[in-house]
């Protein structure tokens, strides 16, 4: 048997000098940067403005609930929300509510100005 081969390479590897702590690191800080800025920021806003939303609520206020139940708020407690939808009223947990139908019929309209407009 010839053991040259893996002798030489073995002799190859010892004089190779070990990477540094931080070159060691700067792949394992860039994944946790990319993850920061395109998962864990943008779920935080979305998750402030879903609070903000819930503390504008008011009487009156056509809602969408994550169910896709359109109704109209009748009142509004601590932690529960009853809506009226056909003359129905149905009471449901507060963090159920997913947005305003004027938030929504504003977005789909500011969309299609955006569509519609020629580009130049």
């Amino acid at each position: 048997m010839d053991f040259s081969l893996i002798s030489t390479a073995y002799a190859q590897t010892q004089g190779q000098p070990q990477p540094s702590m931080v070159e060691m690191l700067i792949l394992p800080l860039g994944f946790l940067f990319i993850l920061y800025f395109f998962m864990i920021r943008p779920q935080a806003k979305k998750a402030r403005d879903h609070q903000a939303l819930l503390k504008e609520l008011k009487i009156g206020d056509e809602v969408i609930t994550t169910g896709g139940i359109i109704g109209r708020i009748k009142s509004i407690a601590d932690s529960f929300v009853t809506i009226e939808v056909n003359g129905a009223a149905i009471k449901i947990i507060k963090e159920h509510v997913v947005s305003l139908t004027k938030q929504l019929a504003t977005d789909s309209n500011q969309k299609k100005v955006k569509s519609t407009t020629p580009a130049t």
